[in-house]
């Protein structure tokens, strides 16, 4: 009986050694697979940056200038229906809505992207030394977070633009300047409940340096949670460029937005609404397939959360 033990225990030390290694990354993988609704957020994604991405390579060949009107056909071609030739119709000055929309996601989905960057960076660091010093830098940097909040955030954007101007760059760095409290609140929870495990504690009693312990201990075990609200953040950060676009004080026209094409087509709603309807549509499924994708990433990088 003892040699048949052994001879188990080999076996299951084998085969667990054989075995891949799980990590979080990996469990949050499967979990996520398993959620139709973030697949299907993360797909649209997927296929709207492809679009972006490649517009110059097809969308004027097959749609026209987006930015440019031919007054010899202007027209002729002013506010046609949705058709084969035009799918979601042409604008007063006869361009393509399509191609405008499309070149309009290039806009919004750059602006989410570089926006969230700029205020996750400064919300991490922030979040970091408040909540691994404490003390006085705690204070500080959540007080100065808390007169930020205090205001009202779209007011606030309005006012940065009013004094920086107009312009796609002024608008990611006028949202991520601002929106860098809420994630430097996420981040500095994290870090409270992280930095008091042991492993830290022995980091530190080994001389390791402040910087090596939060970047290579703390922020790998806190990240999970900042991953998830950069990725819902992205979708507000299209919506803030949208309502500011919208009010003529983000992207300025010719050049296309999906704001500035639904202030454009507001007038024709009642005639032509899908002057106003096609740009809200996009608007609409970006951000909720960002969110849905932040809701299952949530879900899936939960360490309670248990594999079915």
């Amino acid at each position: 009986m003892s040699e048949n033990n052994a001879a188990d225990v080999q076996k299951d030390a084998a085969e667990e050694a054989a075995a891949p290694s799980r990590t979080l990354w990996s469990d949050a993988w499967k979990r996520l697979k398993r959620n139709k609704l973030a697949m299907l957020g993360a797909i649209w994604i997927i296929f709207m940056v492809i679009v972006a991405v490649s517009a110059p390579l097809w969308a004027p060949s097959v749609l026209g200038d987006p930015t440019a009107a031919d007054s010899a056909t202007m027209t002729a071609n002013s506010r046609l229906a949705p058709s084969l030739e035009h799918p979601f119709g042409t604008d007063t000055l006869g361009r393509d809505v399509l191609c405008r929309v499309v070149y309009g996601a290039r806009v919004s989905l750059a602006v989410g992207v570089l926006a969230t960057a700029i205020s996750t960076a400064i919300g991490l660091v922030m979040g970091a030394l408040a909540a691994y010093y404490g003390g006085i830098w705690d204070t500080i940097i959540m007080r100065l977070a808390d007169i930020f909040m205090a205001f009202p955030y779209t007011l606030f954007v309005i006012a940065m633009i009013a004094v920086m101007g107009n312009g796609i760059q002024n608008v990611f760095i006028a949202i991520g300047i601002l929106g860098w409290p809420s994630i430097a609140r996420v981040f500095r929870s994290a870090i409270l409940t992280v930095k008091e495990n042991d492993y830290v504690d022995a980091a530190r009693a080994m001389g390791a340096s402040d910087l090596r312990i939060v970047a290579r201990h703390i922020f790998p075990n806190s990240v999970a949670s900042i991953v998830v609200y950069a990725t819902m953040n992205i979708g507000g950060a299209i919506l803030t460029e949208s309502a500011l676009s919208y009010l003529g004080m983000g992207v300025v026209p010719p050049d296309p937005s999906w704001g500035n094409l639904i202030s454009d087509g507001q007038t024709y709603l009642a005639t032509q609404p899908w002057l106003m309807i096609m740009p809200g549509l996009a608007i609409l499924t970006t951000v909720l397939a960002f969110t849905l994708l932040g809701d299952g990433l949530r879900d899936a990088l939960d360490v309670k959360m248990k594999d079915a």
